[in-house]
């Protein structure tokens, strides 16, 4: 299938410029290598995020190099053409068709690339990198520039500095293109699918592993290359464990799965988590709790918008869950006293999102100078709040082993946000009528 390389080359030249504005020099973004998985077989390969951003390019062995100053350029360097490797691992594009293909400046074998990277880095001002990622890349790196200053009698300079090249790309991902968002939505409507055939499909005495079958199936069957992590299928008390991915557990009558999974779509993540019941029908402390959350993610996403700054759908959802908690004689005192003393992380421990992107924890700092950053238009989060209620003294049994998530993608628009994964079902009403219909088929 044809690359749209424009913009991936739009990337490139903002970085670039942004290099410029700091002085110059020269940006290094090798992509992930391959790992073994066991003895001779690999795990499936999947690309560096930074360097996929920038590229367009899928292949490993593949490294980006970027030349800021009155001439800059884009260099990638890759497999050579090899028409027998080909026979037994598929199709390389070599450094000439991918030059053409992904719109850089020049292609080059990846085995030139430790002498050329010497003659790029002599006279620059500063090498842009990931220092402290990949130990081989650091000793690469430190290699090169030893190589330019062996050189000095010549007059020849090494960079003076070393910046993480890392920072400059996480504030351009925070905010997503044009072509970033398309594909998210994709995404979001894919994983949608998955979890309305992962409800239908439910029923007692299922395992969680056929669950989440189905939802690997949809996610495949609609052209989504991978999960965009492991999938957490979490049936009765399984979903207090918040990172249960065992999946092996038999499903039983009258209690709550939690599904947290979403695919991932040329590259880009979705992430969506629902909760239902194994048998079609909430019990009456299973819909109480459940409305609370359900409530909760409202308010959060309420609360989303240009200038609000991070933690505010948070708090919002906090307090929200605080009161309910206290309503439903989970705790004891005043909202504020409970908000205070921090008692209602007995009950819900976690953050109320993340940012969402090319990876599912995606690139971008929470606060700035120490204070939370504020949303922007293009920015892309989720809204995940939970309750989790284990067995304990004071707790009223009828809510024992009751776990529950709700979890959308919000993209922040200038008027507030889009909830990009509304397609998966989450009322009460909508869940159980999904499942009623399901039965009937």
């Amino acid at each position: 299938m044809p690359v749209d390389i424009a913009p991936f080359q739009a990337r490139r030249a903002r970085l670039l410029q942004t290099m410029q504005e700091a002085g110059g020099g020269v940006a290094i973004i090798p992509t992930a290598p391959e790992r073994i998985r066991n003895r001779d077989t690999h795990h499936g390969y999947r690309f560096d995020s930074y360097f996929y951003y920038l590229s367009g390019f899928r292949e490993p062995e593949a490294v980006l190099v970027l030349v800021a100053g009155d001439a800059p350029k884009s260099l990638l360097f890759c497999r050579s053409k090899d028409i027998e490797r080909e026979i037994w691992d598929g199709f390389r594009f070599g450094p000439d068709a991918a030059r053409e293909a992904f719109g850089f400046d020049e292609a080059h074998p990846i085995a030139e690339l430790d002498a050329k990277l010497a003659e790029l880095l002599a006279n620059q001002p500063t090498i842009f990198h990931s220092m402290g990622y990949e130990p081989d890349w650091d000793r690469r790196v430190t290699d090169a520039l030893n190589r330019v200053r062996a050189q000095a009698r010549s007059g020849c300079h090494a960079p003076a500095q070393i910046r993480d090249v890392r920072s400059l790309l996480d504030e351009m991902r925070l905010v997503k293109d044009a072509a970033e968002v398309a594909t998210m939505r994709r995404a979001a409507d894919i994983s949608a699918g998955a979890h309305r055939r992962a409800m239908a499909a439910t029923r007692p005495g299922a395992f969680e592993y056929e669950v989440e079958a189905e939802l690997l199936h949809e996610f495949r069957r609609h052209g989504s290359q991978a999960p965009a992590y492991g999938s957490i299928v979490a049936g009765g008390a399984n979903a207090c464990v918040l990172h249960y991915v065992d999946n092996q557990c038999r499903l039983q009558d009258g209690d709550l799965l939690l599904i947290d999974a979403g695919c991932e779509l040329d590259g880009y993540a979705s992430d969506i988590t629902r909760t239902f019941p194994v048998n079609g029908r909430f019990s009456g402390p299973q819909k109480a709790v459940y409305e609370l959350v359900l409530a909760a993610q409202a308010a959060a996403i309420a609360a989303i918008r240009p200038g609000i700054d991070w933690n505010t759908p948070h708090d919002a959802a906090t307090r929200v869950l605080a009161q309910g908690y206290l309503d439903l004689g989970l705790l004891q005192g005043s909202l504020d006293g409970v908000l205070e003393s921090g008692s209602y992380r007995q009950f819900y421990m976690h953050r109320t999102g993340h940012w969402l992107g090319l990876d599912v924890h995606d690139a971008g700092e929470y606060k700035l100078g120490g204070e939370w950053r504020l949303l922007a238009a293009g920015n892309v989060l989720t809204v995940e709040p939970g309750t989790y209620i284990r067995p304990a003294d004071g707790v009223p049994e009828a809510f024992w082993n009751i776990g529950i998530r709700i979890e959308d993608d919000a993209l922040v628009t200038p008027a507030g946000c889009d909830i990009i994964t509304h397609a998966a079902p989450k009322s009460v009403a909508d869940i159980e009528a999904l499942m009623a219909e399901a039965r009937r088929g």
